[in-house]
C-alpha cells in the first residue's frame, strides 16, 4: 500500500507546479482569471498521479470522474472567458487589477489559495490511493450523485449560452434550471465532488470518510461564500431585474420558484 507521505506529497507537487505555470501565464496575459481554467486541470492531474501510484480500479474510475468533470469546466471557461479582461470577482479579491496590485498580491491571494484548496479538494482521490476496496453501496451512490451534479453543470451552462444569443432575451437569466436555482453551475460543482467523495472517500472506509469530508466541504464553502455565489452577487445585484429575480429563486440548492414574487 502506498504510503501517506508519498501519495500526499504527489499531490501536493502537482498542485504547485500547477499553479506556478499559471501564475506565469497569469503574469504574461495581465490576469488571474486563468486559474479558473487552471483549476480543474490540476485536479486532473493530481487524480492521474494517485492512480499510477495506487494502480487499482477505483483510483482508475476516479480518473474517469475528474477528468470528465475537468475536462469539461476547463473547456468551458476557456472558451468563455476568450477574448474578455479580468474577471470582476478577482479584480475585486485583489483589490484591482494584476498590473497595478502586483505579482505578490496575487500569488498570496490567489495562487497559493488555490494550489492548496487543489491539494484539499483531492482528499478522496488520495485516500483511495491508499486504500483496497471493493465495489459498495458507496461506490454507487457516488455515481448517481455526480452525474446529477455533471448535469446541472453541463445544462446550466448550455441554458445560459442559449440566452446569451437570444437578442429577445430578458435582463435576467430565468429559464429551465435557472428558474429553479441561481446558480445551477455552482450546485452541480458541489454535486460532482460530494459524489466523488463517496465514491473516493467513504468506499474506503469510516476513517477515511471522516477525514476526506473536508474535501466536499471546503468545496461547497469555496462555491457559495468565498469565489463563487457569494462574490458573484455583489455584482448581479445591481443589474436590473435580479433582486426580483433573487426574491423568487433559490440561491443555491434547487426548489421550486417562490409564488407570489414579481418577475422581471
Amino acid at each position: 500500500m502506498p504510503d501517506f507521505l508519498i501519495v500526499a506529497g504527489l499531490s501536493l507537487a502537482v498542485a504547485l507546479v500547477v499553479m506556478t505555470l499559471t501564475a506565469l501565464a497569469a503574469v504574461r496575459l495581465g490576469r488571474v482569471s486563468v486559474v479558473d481554467v487552471a483549476w480543474g486541470l490540476a485536479l486532473v492531474g493530481v487524480a492521474l498521479v494517485c492512480a499510477v501510484v495506487a494502480g487499482d480500479w477505483q483510483s482508475w474510475l476516479l480518473v474517469g470522474l475528474v477528468a470528465v468533470w475537468g475536462g469539461r469546466l476547463s473547456s468551458h471557461i476557456f472558451t468563455r472567458a476568450r477574448g474578455h479582461g479580468e474577471d470582476p470577482r478577482y479584480r475585486e479579491l485583489l483589490g484591482g487589477p494584476l498590473p497595478e496590485v502586483g505579482v505578490g498580491v496575487a500569488v498570496r491571494r490567489v495562487f497559493l489559495v488555490q494550489g492548496a484548496a487543489v491539494w484539499l479538494v483531492s482528499l478522496p482521490l488520495q485516500a483511495a490511493a491508499l486504500s483496497s476496496t471493493s465495489w459498495t453501496t458507496a461506490v454507487w451512490l457516488g455515481l448517481l450523485v455526480w452525474v446529477v451534479g455533471v448535469v446541472f453543470e453541463s445544462v446550466g451552462d448550455a441554458q445560459l449560452s442559449a440566452y446569451k444569443r437570444d437578442p429577445d432575451r430578458g435582463p435576467v437569466m430565468d429559464r429551465g434550471l435557472w428558474s429553479w436555482t441561481r446558480h445551477p453551475n455552482y450546485f452541480g460543482d458541489a454535486c460532482v465532488w460530494w459524489g466523488i467523495w463517496l465514491v473516493g472517500g467513504v468506499a474506503s472506509g469510516w476513517l477515511a470518510a471522516a477525514v476526506t469530508v473536508l474535501s466536499p466541504a471546503a468545496m461547497t464553502v469555496w462555491l457559495v461564500w468565498i469565489t463563487g455565489a457569494r462574490l458573484l452577487e455583489r455584482t448581479m445585484m445591481k443589474r436590473a431585474g435580479y433582486p426580483e429575480y433573487a426574491a423568487r429563486t433559490s440561491m443555491f440548492v434547487p426548489l421550486p420558484p417562490r409564488r407570489g414574487a414579481r418577475r422581471s
